[in-house]
């Protein structure tokens, strides 16, 4: 399973984390807002479409004036090899931050940040790259495989208590902080999301059913089998439930805020230098950790089967984007 996930936000720019928090991370600084973003709600991964697939899970981008949700969707990578870093919300200096998610040879950190399938909080133990083929676990992914024959099965084991909470840092965020290896990671060439993710946030941003306000922090589409499909055949919708209070933003005194009197609105970027800030909600859950395999294009832990294993990538702003070319 995975799991998914308004307010009155003070746009700084220029503004978010420290130096030093900036230079470990490896991105730059960008918009910045004092609210938090939404709780991840839990949904089942749509099977992998076709080979060499890599899965990009959902997230909470932000608009004009409130948080939309951007489902969770099968995509290509630039290029062979290449893994993909989810983005994440990180608490600094008194504001949410937005770290861009990346394409990259390994996975970097991303928050510790449980998105699910495969995306425990560290690394990704979905598969693993072999002589330009994509490999998948089906302990993790869901795969037909009559459509793909390059899979393995590795037991993935969760040592931390499931959560939702979909921010770092702050009160009720998650503590984790990259390794020295996630920060020699950082180091590496990033690739910015391809013209699809583009496309695909850009959709998500133009869908009212998405935004938070509307949604109260369940959307509708949690995940989809195709980018920017919204409706028919691979739409995948949350698992039932009474969504969480904290489904709203709050300021980091923890009150309550409705959407509307935002100042930022500058578009979204999705380039892997790009981060963004925005006022985080504080959940008091914690999500699991899975261990991942290793192997040579590996993100880090345990080996996953006769081959190499996860590596992480990119960085991406949840900020709306502005008309993305079509690629």
């Amino acid at each position: 399973m995975c799991f998914l996930r308004s307010l009155i936000p003070v746009v700084f720019a220029g503004m978010a984390m420290s130096a030093t928090s900036a230079a470990d991370a490896g991105v730059s600084i960008g918009l910045s807002i004092t609210i938090a973003p939404p709780v991840l709600p839990v949904y089942v991964q749509p099977p992998v479409p076709g080979p060499n697939y890599i899965w990009a899970p959902g997230y909470w981008a932000w608009g004009d004036d409130d948080f939309y949700w951007v489902p969770g969707t099968w995509v290509f990578a630039p290029r062979p090899g290449l893994l993909w870093t989810p983005g994440y919300w990180g608490w600094s200096d008194g504001f949410y931050v937005w770290h861009a998610g990346y394409w990259a040879p390994h996975i970097g950190f991303y928050g510790g940040v449980n998105y699910g399938c495969g995306y425990g909080g560290v690394g990704y133990a979905g598969g693993y790259w072999q002589h330009g083929a994509f490999f998948y676990n089906t302990a993790v992914t869901k795969v037909n495989t009559t459509v793909v024959s390059n899979v393995y099965n590795k037991t993935v084991i969760n040592n931390a208590t499931v959560s939702n909470v979909s921010f770092n840092g702050g009160n009720g965020g998650i503590t984790a902080q990259p390794t020295t290896q996630e920060k020699a990671w950082s180091q590496e060439p990033h690739t910015a999301p391809t013209a699809l993710q583009a496309q695909h946030e850009h959709a998500a941003s133009t869908n009212r059913a998405l935004l938070a306000s509307v949604n109260r922090g369940t959307p509708p589409v949690a995940a989809t089998a195709k980018p920017g499909v919204f409706s028919g055949a691979g739409i995948v919708a949350p698992k039932a439930g009474t969504p969480n209070k904290s489904a709203l933003g709050t300021s980091p005194s923890g009150a309550a805020k409705t959407p509307g009197s935002v100042t930022n609105s500058a578009p979204l970027s999705t380039g892997s230098t790009t981060t963004k800030l925005i006022g985080a909600r504080p959940s008091d859950h914690k999500q699991p950790v899975n261990q991942f395999a290793t192997g040579l294009n590996a993100g880090k832990g345990p080996h996953p089967g006769p081959h190499g294993a996860n590596q992480h990538a990119h960085d991406k702003g949840p900020r709306k984007p502005d008309h993305p070319k079509n690629g």
